[in-house]
């Protein structure tokens, strides 16, 4: 019996499947006590084939693929989790490529009781070879796009509130409930939170390296972060005490530049406020884009990155704010109708 079952949740991956089975295969860790479980979306880009394809070549790595009817992430990992045979479960993506030692390192932590779910650092590169695409990959990466998500940036290992995919018990999991289908977004951030109001504990090595391919277009990485803010208001609906400052940033930036441009039609004090918030702020833009700029040694970051920067923190607040916005109106309808 597989000691780690891998679950990973697919649809129209065609491009980076391979890449993805390939990096599985040459894990450090046995291929005998691991099995690949990939729960599809119904692709219809010949993901499926060209995985029944890559399998033909390496029957030594048992790699499996399950039905996801949902086709949403959550929905996606339980499928998988349930046909899943191994102790411990480690959950990637289609688009990320883990390290030679990713499995590894992470059944050593949990094997040594470090924490209820280990997960480390991506290795943020871009979707294309485009500067559009370099300057999303950057602006991801920055502490000024990331907050305080230390997964995205950090050498330093420790305790923090979430990590990407993530490696557990899959015992836990299951008492846990797996994943909240209910949220199609941030399905990774509520389960950390469950972890950690049942007394769990999440860890972050910075050992354990994953490409993950950013976003390729402007337009790809607003929907992105717009879904991102959207959905945070449903989870931190659940979890009110789970908010981070990160998190309340955005919005609260968007709103108070909203008021002030507002506010400039009918006074000149706040014509002068707004004008000194964007000065400030694309300033600060400019400082993050120079010295990633001379860093890569990339001149066109000069101009992409702040774009990609503004789209992150402008469409991640707009759609937090958005969200609130229609919670309050149906609670306030539901108020007026007198329904529960």
């Amino acid at each position: 019996m597989p000691t780690v079952s891998i679950i990973i949740p697919c649809l129209n991956e065609v491009k980076t499947i391979g890449q993805l089975l390939d990096a599985l295969y040459q894990q450090t860790f046995s291929r005998a006590e691991m099995e690949v479980i990939i729960s599809d979306g119904n692709s219809q880009d010949g993901t499926v084939e060209a995985i029944t394809a890559w399998q033909q070549e390496h029957s030594d790595l048992k790699v499996q693929v399950v039905t996801n009817p949902r086709r949403i992430i959550p929905a996606a990992l339980n499928t998988a989790i349930a046909a899943s045979s191994g102790r411990y479960i480690v959950r990637l993506d289609a688009h990320s490529v883990p390290a030679p030692n990713y499995v590894e390192i992470c059944v050593a932590h949990l094997e040594a009781g470090t924490a209820q779910n280990v997960g480390g650092r991506w290795d943020i590169q871009p979707g294309a070879d485009t500067w559009v695409a370099r300057s999303i990959a950057q602006a991801a990466s920055s502490p000024i796009g990331a907050g305080d998500a230390k997964y995205r940036y950090s050498n330093s290992a420790g305790f923090v509130d979430t990590v990407p995919y993530g490696a557990y018990e899959k015992k836990m999991l299951v008492e846990l409930g797996g994943y909240d289908e209910s949220l199609p977004i941030n399905e990774d951030y509520d389960l950390n939170v469950r972890i950690h109001q049942n007394g769990g504990k999440v860890w972050f090595d910075p050992d354990i390296r994953c490409v993950y391919y950013a976003r390729k277009t402007f337009r790809e990485l607003a929907k992105q972060y717009w879904l991102y803010g959207f959905w945070k208001v449903r989870m931190l609906q659940k979890y009110p005490k789970s908010i981070r400052l990160r998190q309340i940033i955005p919005p609260l930036f968007v709103l108070g530049m909203a008021v002030l441009a507002l506010g400039s039609v009918f006074l000149v004090s706040f014509s002068i406020m707004l004008l000194l918030s964007c000065i400030i702020y694309i300033t600060a833009l400019l400082i993050a884009a120079v010295r990633a700029s001379g860093k890569k040694n990339d001149l066109t970051l000069l101009a992409g990155m702040p774009v990609a920067l503004m789209i992150i923190h402008f469409c991640w607040g707009s759609g937090f704010i958005w969200s609130l916005m229609k919670l309050i109106f149906r609670r306030e309808q539901k108020s007026e109708t007198g329904s529960d």
